[in-house]
């Protein structure tokens, strides 16, 4: 079934609650934040977001709406039913052999969905993602035969991956795609025109199996919504300290760059970052994180949630505007990547393994250097 999603959508993970970024809002005005409605129809939620209480938030906001008048995202993957939290690193994934093992995929996944949907307080998914596969989540047939249950047995209209927390898994995608494409309807992955390394590797896989994208992370930690600027104050246990020093600057010099054509096109930033990603192969969706900048004088996050739905359907950046945003946004090679990868020695760990020759073999078919094109050579 084709499930089309709005262009800019909203995710839970918005307005600090669940993920540290910025001030923390209040029920009432996270619920008001993520209700479809006023230029933006789509909402993505995932079940490890608060161990289920994002669900909840969305649940809420969700009350009183007509359920052919919004798109619902879920994500489920983590096991917080039975796994214990590993500290910053959250909870381990399902596929875990100390939790289960391969005859119990299956069976997880369908009591997980069920559960985030009972949170949600709806009957199915529009999408439901794969949610921060382990390499297992990427390779195994029990998982994405468990994943095509779900769509068949009606609890998701399409079904997906999302990637992550962190970039990579270059190679890892593109071969689950290769694998599983003819099960895969949705991927969501890391992209904004700060970012298109790795991601913009994956691009052609997604096109040719017929896989439409979402893109996060399209604010590129908030310097795109234009209110972070060099000396920043941010909160103590803020979700961006893991950034590298000076990431700030940097990217405030590189968006001084870009808002001459921003502005010729009428755009604000934001609307820039979304416009190039939407013009991305197989890009259909992009969804920005809104966070509430702690302070008095902070911009309202209400404003920002405004400027995101108005944001053209129709992409105005023409080619040559496309292409001087991607040297301006360069960062090839800019850090070490999860997934498989040649900076990686040691024992896999669940989100980081060495190259192998089935990696190899990915790599040599789709014509990527893994030594060039996924390592990290310059901070």
């Amino acid at each position: 079934m084709t499930v089309d999603l709005s262009h800019v959508a909203l995710g839970s993970w918005s307005g600090g609650r669940f993920m540290h970024f910025g001030e923390p809002l209040d029920d009432q005005r996270l619920s008001a934040l993520l209700r479809p409605g006023d230029g933006v129809s789509t909402v993505i939620t995932a079940d490890a977001y608060g161990a289920g209480e994002a669900d909840r938030c969305v649940g809420r906001a969700l009350e009183g709406l007509p359920r052919d008048g919004y798109r619902l995202v879920g994500a489920i993957g983590h096991d917080f039913y039975e796994g214990e939290r590993q500290g910053a690193k959250g909870y381990p994934r399902f596929t875990d052999p100390a939790l289960r093992g391969p005859a119990e995929y299956g069976a997880y996944l369908r009591m997980a969905t069920e559960r985030s949907l009972e949170r949600c307080g709806v009957d199915r998914f529009d999408v439901l993602l794969l949610h921060n596969p382990d390499r297992t989540g990427f390779t195994s047939t029990a998982v994405w035969e468990g994943m095509r249950g779900l769509r068949d047995e009606g609890l998701a209209d399409a079904v997906g991956i999302a990637p992550g927390p962190a970039n990579g898994y270059v190679l890892d995608l593109i071969g689950c795609l290769d694998a599983f494409g003819e099960i895969i309807d949705w991927g969501m992955v890391i992209l904004n025109p700060f970012e298109p390394w790795p991601v913009e590797l994956v691009l052609p896989a997604a096109e040719r199996h017929g896989v439409d994208l979402i893109t996060r992370v399209a604010d590129f930690g908030g310097i795109f919504h234009d209110d972070v600027r060099p000396g920043h104050l941010f909160a103590q246990a803020d979700h961006r300290g893991f950034r590298p020093e000076g990431w700030v600057e940097q990217g405030v010099a590189k968006l001084e760059r870009v808002r001459p054509i921003a502005e010729r096109h009428g755009l604000t930033m934001l609307q820039l970052a979304c416009q190039w990603n939407l013009a991305q192969q197989a890009v259909r969706c992009t969804v920005p994180t809104l966070i509430q900048e702690i302070g008095e004088g902070a911009r309202p996050i209400e404003e920002k949630r405004a400027e995101l739905a108005a944001t053209p359907r129709e992409v105005v950046l023409d080619a040559d505007d496309l292409r001087l945003v991607r040297e301006i946004g360069d960062n090839t090679n800019c850090m070490a990547l999860k997934g498989g990868t040649p900076d990686h020695d040691g024992e896999a760990l669940p989100d980081r393994w060495g190259m192998d020759g089935a990696l190899e073999e990915i790599a040599a078919r789709w014509g990527i250097d893994p030594s060039a094109k996924l390592t990290q050579q310059h901070a």
